[in-house]
């Protein structure tokens, strides 16, 4: 809702899986929370991801879990547009303007 908190480019030729994603959501996003949004990690987190394989998996929910983030609902197999698509993607969309990836 206030701009992007971490952009992390997966590097080429990296296979994401539970383990991976699971390091990047201790080593890279609860850190860039901490630094970008003090206190927001204390007053709770609202966290939204796809029912991918990766994210759903025992790792994963295990520590989203300790972390106490609120997981937002993603239905299974929609054809209805996922909740990000209204509202993150063009606030995303608004800070990266005039950014080349």
């Amino acid at each position: 809702m206030n701009g992007v908190i971490l952009r992390w480019p997966v590097p080429i030729g990296t296979t994401i899986n539970a383990q991976y994603y699971k390091k990047v959501l201790q080593d890279k996003l609860r850190p860039a929370i901490r630094k970008k949004r003090p206190g927001l990690l204390e007053s709770g987190i609202l966290f939204h991801h796809d029912n991918a394989p990766v994210h759903t998996a025992r790792a994963v929910t295990d520590v989203l879990a300790g972390y106490k983030w609120e997981l937002l609902e993603h239905p299974r197999y929609s054809p209805d547009l996922a909740p990000c698509d209204f509202h993150l993607f063009p606030k995303m969309k608004e800070h990266l303007r005039g950014h080349r990836i």
